[in-house]
């Protein structure tokens, strides 16, 4: 699994999620690619492709997730320090 890089206090961008990349697009992808092999659009080497890029995506969107609950984890430990003043 990729950990997300770490620079001092604040949560860095992984590099393997394109400049451009979007949360909600990404999984439309996903929907996607499960409604074409659940209906049988796609042709079998088709299917494995799409399976590959499906598990592809759902990766980057963990890596997301993660990152995201690392940065809201941040700043509820900084609102708790803040709080005991």
């Amino acid at each position: 699994m990729i950990k997300p890089a770490r620079a001092s206090n604040s949560p860095q961008v992984d590099a393997s999620l394109p400049e451009n990349w979007n949360y909600e697009t990404t999984v439309a992808q996903v929907e996607t690619i499960i409604h074409q092999i659940e209906t049988g659009e796609l042709e079998l080497a088709d299917v494995f492709e799409q399976f590959a890029a499906a598990v592809r995506y759902l990766r980057q969107c963990e890596a997301f997730l993660q990152q995201r609950q690392q940065q809201m984890d941040l700043v509820i430990e900084t609102l708790e320090e803040e709080s005991d003043f």
